[in-house]
């Protein structure tokens, strides 16, 4: 099969031919329809979680994809050939950058019957972001408020939706040209970062979504009520991410000490700061396969590149001007031409 491997950190990921992967009792092999390339992906080809994740390269990367079960492993029970499914795998087993890819059952969904192929390959990463930021940890009810940074982006697209739909009040931060955008989507209050400052603008926040970190995470915990809380989604990360992904005590030591200022900070304000790194979940995308069909959720996609042009599509990511998620498709009618393209 065709993949895309990461021969060492900080190069870039170049095409291979190699053996299709060789199935566990649990796992599931998906032939890849298409997968969704995220700034996770970036950063860890860049070399940025090689000291908290035990990666051996080369390796296969991608953490989203769209495709068709072929085989099942002896101990699978809830999936068929034949059936059209999308996932995120865990940390240890990427791989959504090749013609095929074997997974466990429990990362598994069907995708929801409303979309095709595509479109579910730029729903898992963003879609269980946005639950597990604003559901698990945030627990947002109706009739609160919630901030979401980048709403413009793949994370904040699903986000906005959902939070919505939740009876929250939703504020984001967009340039100009994405304004009307998000109000389609939901948003009540649109800043434009270029021009505005949020932290004048906002005040009592219940809850912040941070997609963006540095600057723009120290600034929110100051918009936050009392006993909120602030979610980050790009670091630093907290000890409770390190006890999720049993680190060793050294580097334990070093993301406690890499999140110390924000921790404190938040405690002297009275508010809460919690790191969220997504796990895989089949359950949560099954529920989210249930709001795309309801009509709550619409997957957004920016444009759909050829398989042979992941390189460039994860390239593609740091330009400005991407409107929900970009993708790479086996099947060349699947391509766009770029530029906002939404679903």
């Amino acid at each position: 099969m065709k993949a895309f491997v990461l021969q060492k950190y900080g190069a870039s990921i170049s095409q291979v031919s190699m053996p299709e992967p060789v199935l566990g009792d649990h796992e599931v092999l998906v032939r890849m329809h298409a997968a969704g390339v995220n700034h996770g992906d970036e950063r860890l080809r860049s070399g940025e979680f090689k000291q908290i994740f035990s990666f051996k390269l080369p390796m296969v990367v991608g953490s989203e994809f769209s495709g068709e079960v072929v085989a099942v492993g002896p101990q699978v029970s809830a999936f068929k050939p034949g059936t059209r499914v999308y996932a995120y795998p865990d940390q240890a087993h990427m791989g959504a950058f090749a013609e095929f890819i074997a997974i466990h059952q429990d990362f598994l969904a069907p995708i929801p019957e409303s979309t095709d192929m595509v479109e579910a390959a730029a729903l898992p990463v963003v879609a269980l972001t946005a639950w597990q930021g604003l559901v698990e940890q945030g627990k947002l009810q109706a009739g609160q408020s919630v901030l979401i940074h980048g709403g413009s982006g793949g994370v904040g697209t699903v986000a906005i939706q959902l939070a919505k739909h939740l009876g929250a009040t939703v504020a984001t931060t967009v340039s100009s040209t994405h304004t009307e955008f998000v109000r389609e989507l939901g948003a009540d209050i649109v800043i434009d970062y270029r021009t505005e400052d949020f932290a004048e603008k906002l005040s009592n926040i219940d809850l912040v979504l941070d997609t963006q970190g540095g600057d723009t995470l120290k600034r929110s915990l100051g918009v936050v009520r009392p006993g909120g809380a602030v979610i980050g989604i790009t670091g630093p990360p907290d000890p409770a991410f390190a006890a999720q992904a049993g680190v060793n005590p050294l580097v334990k030591l070093a993301i406690r000490g890499l999140s110390g200022a924000t921790r404190r900070r938040a405690r002297k304000l009275g508010v809460n700061y919690r790191f969220l790194f997504i796990r895989p979940n089949g359950e949560h995308l099954r529920k989210i396969a249930g709001l795309v069909d309801g009509g709550v959720i619409r997957p957004v996609v920016d444009r759909v590149l050829p398989f042979e042009e992941t390189p460039q599509a994860l390239k593609s990511l740091l330009a400005d001007g991407v409107r929900g998620k970009i993708l790479v498709s086996v099947d060349p009618s699947d391509v766009t031409a770029d530029g906002n393209h939404d679903v």
